[in-house]
């Protein structure tokens, strides 16, 4: 299973506008013209740091990095940019790094909830998937209206195999915000996973209705279609799957235990075979999903 959040492929990154004025001291009109370039170039950095993810996340880096050493921001300020090269390390990887400048946004700037929120999906990201749930808990106690602290926290249990909190969580965020797709194609795979299957197919359902290029939700489905015993539906969405994602593990596993049990040997352990290069233990995983 894949980290659905921004995620987020990802987390969603929150880039806000940095307030970041020109100095207050009045210019002479003498060397007016000389300030020209270096506002241009303040502005030109305010704005990398600000860019969205189809901006290379080294030049966010940079933007952000040229804003912090200037030593013009306000705290509130630098605590946004911060936040905003904090997101472009996470893009970029680099989770250390990240979680080092969420930090330090969130010394600066106190009770500003997203950086909280950043910083757990960088945990999450890096493996660290207690601390993740540390700072997801930290970030719903300053916002409880906060929707995407709690499918992020959601998906982080899935990581622990906490089903069950997964799965409440995934229902407050929905409930705070029912167009969070993604989230609820979390829920479907959590519910494929405990056996709430006609819910989970729902939600399923109701995601590959309005987002048709998903791959994480289509193999929920098909998991759930495998587990009812309708093998040439789990097929067909295992297809699907596999054909936006053609190295999911848990697609080509699951698409090869359907296979099998159609009485396909040969597609069946060519799949399992294949899902297991991908990944050593996910037979062990199809085990906890109540697959075998």
């Amino acid at each position: 299973m894949t980290i659905r959040a921004a995620i987020i492929d990802s987390v969603a990154p929150v880039l806000v506008l940095l307030s970041i004025g020109s100095s207050a001291v009045a210019q002479q009109p003498s060397s007016a013209v000389a300030q020209q370039p270096q506002k241009k170039s303040h502005l030109q950095s305010i704005a990398q740091c600000n860019g969205t993810d189809s901006i290379p996340a080294q030049v966010r880096i940079a933007g952000c990095t040229a804003l912090i050493s200037s030593g013009d921001a306000k705290p509130e300020a630098l605590a946004l940019a911060y936040n905003n090269r904090g997101n472009a390390y996470a893009a970029a990887a680099e989770y250390d790094r990240a979680i080092s400048d969420f930090d330090r946004a969130i010394e600066l700037a106190k009770g500003y909830v997203k950086p909280v929120n950043n910083r757990g999906v960088a945990y999450l990201r890096k493996g660290a998937y207690e601390d993740a749930v540390k700072s997801f808990d930290e970030a719903i106690r300053l916002n409880p209206a906060y929707g995407n602290a709690f499918a992020n926290r959601a998906e982080a249990h899935l990581k622990l195999n906490q089903y069950d909190r997964a799965a409440r969580d995934f229902d407050e965020a929905i409930r705070l915000d029912p167009n969070l797709t993604w989230a609820r194609s979390g829920r479907c795979w959590t519910r494929a996973i405990i056996g709430d299957l006609q819910a989970g197919l729902d939600d399923c359902d109701k995601v590959i209705q309005s987002v048709s290029n998903d791959a994480a939700t289509y193999d929920s489905r098909a998991l759930i279609h495998l587990k009812m015993g309708q093998f040439a539906a789990a097929i067909d969405d295992y297809d699907s799957a596999l054909r936006l994602a053609p190295n999911l593990a848990s697609a080509l596993y699951g698409r090869g235990l359907a296979r099998l049990r159609q009485g396909d040997n040969a597609g069946g352990d060519r799949d399992v075979s294949a899902a297991k290069l991908i990944d050593l233990k996910i037979a062990d995983a199809f085990a906890r999903y109540g697959v075998r």
